[in-house]
């Protein structure tokens, strides 16, 4: 029998049980599939004590996790307790400058300190390995570093927070409010205790982080991103969105322009029947540009138990065959440094949303100002009527510079009609 491929595994939370289950269940399988077993050798975790549904007897069990780095006889260290420094990103560090082969699913290690490990890595040999970090079972990295390999990508669109979706798409479907839907997605387990890191964007903008990373053969640049999260969204827009023929949804867009390359994260309108448009409830989807493919869609559960404990074993098995590959697609010492495109200088229509006082010369003082901020009007809808009361006005634009239309809702909210902040958002004809 081939000599065992013999892991030590950090974490026993929802993924690393899922990934005791999986070897468990299907250990022949992947032997199979490997070319030689695959074992969990040493574990480690805060709670030694805590049910988590497996069988952890066979084992040994590791107090410090720190010292799964430099425990005996390993071919591969799993990191899935998360959280960007700290304990994780030591164990990482410390794996990799033994020359062990690293799989994580930790995407904040990744989008801040991707390039340094990554570097680390190549220099000692090692392979840093991370498919579960985005978009839980869909194998988009494994698609974007060896699938898409014979490509240059042209640009790069990710629903990548199955959270925000599920919000966004039971809003949709009962009319409830964003607060009474958030709530709801927390009793269920789809969004944490403080959902910020979900709702506010972050989540899924170190996810987009990674991809452009492969795709454009960048450092990994989590700062230089634009985030706006979904907490601005109400029924309002939901409904409109729909009555125009669009869906909206929270965006990760990385793309070329002009030699630059852009990166943002935020809510946009797209089309209801277009790819991103059909992704509904927890699921995330991916769409890539390459120069010679059409533009395939990727799309399954963005997190879980099962898929991303299936992704982090697919990492496994890569490893136990040999199968070894640069972090980011090409050599660390190649990824360059992103010339970042300024957001502020991006060609959109955009949806307007705006609560002011019924009264009379509101839409002529909102017109005059899209108009010496060079924002020409699409469409304008005002329903009902409500003297010297709040009452929404939407307005639809043809393109024009976001710069151009951030301007605009500042001066806008400075009139005295104006009852809230004016709240805008590209449409992306996908």
């Amino acid at each position: 029998m081939s000599k065992p491929f013999r892991i030590g595994l950090a974490g026993l939370g929802t993924v690393g049980a899922g990934v005791v289950k999986i070897i468990q269940k299907n250990g022949h399988l992947l032997e199979k599939r490997a070319g030689r077993p695959i074992e969990i050798a040493a574990v480690s975790a805060k709670d030694r004590t805590r049910d988590r549904g497996v069988d952890l007897s066979a084992y040994d069990w590791v107090e410090k996790t720190g010292d799964l780095a430099n425990y005996k006889d390993l071919d591969a260290v799993v990191e899935v307790i998360g959280g960007s420094e700290g304990p994780a990103a030591d164990l990482v560090r410390a794996s990799l400058k033994n020359g062990r082969h690293v799989v994580t699913a930790n995407k904040a290690l990744l989008a801040l300190h991707g390039d340094e490990l990554a570097n680390l890595a190549d220099e000692k040999g090692a392979c840093l390995m991370f498919e579960a970090a985005v978009a839980g079972g869909v194998p988009i990295i494994k698609a974007m570093r060896e699938g898409l390999a014979a490509n240059e990508i042209k640009s790069i669109y990710g629903i990548l927070n199955g959270t925000c979706n599920y919000i966004l798409t039971t809003m949709r479907q009962t009319g409830r409010s964003f607060d009474d839907v958030l709530k709801e997605a927390q009793a269920q387990g789809y969004a944490e205790a403080d959902p910020a890191f979900d709702i506010d964007g972050i989540d899924a903008a170190h996810k987009l982080c990674i991809l452009a990373a492969i795709g454009f053969g960048v450092k990994p640049d989590f700062k230089s991103l634009s985030i706006e999260g979904i907490r601005h969204i109400n029924t309002t827009d939901i409904a409109y969105a729909t009555e125009f023929g669009y869906r909206i949804k929270l965006l990760g867009i990385a793309r070329r322009e002009n030699g630059k390359i852009l990166q943002v994260m935020e809510p946009c309108l797209v089309p209801i029947e277009s790819p991103m448009g059909i992704i509904d409830d927890v699921y995330n989807a991916v769409y890539v540009e390459g120069d010679f493919v059409e533009t395939p869609l990727f799309t399954g559960k963005g997190a879980g138990q099962g898929p991303t404990a299936s992704s982090v074993v697919s990492d496994l098995i890569d490893l136990a065959r040999g199968h070894r590959l640069p972090a980011f697609g090409i050599p660390a010492k190649d990824l360059k440094a992103a010339v970042w495109a300024d957001p502020g200088e991006t060609v959109n229509s955009y949806y307007l949303r705006l609560m002011v006082l019924d009264r009379a010369g509101v839409i002529a003082d909102v017109s005059a100002i899209l108009r010496d901020k060079n924002i020409s009007i699409e469409g304008l809808v005002q329903r009902g009527r409500d003297p010297g009361q709040p009452v929404p006005v939407i307005i639809t634009t043809h393109e024009t510079r976001h710069a151009d239309m951030m301007a605009a809702c500042e001066l806008i909210e400075k009139l005295d009609c104006c009852v809230e902040k004016p709240r805008a958002m590209c449409i992306e004809e996908l």
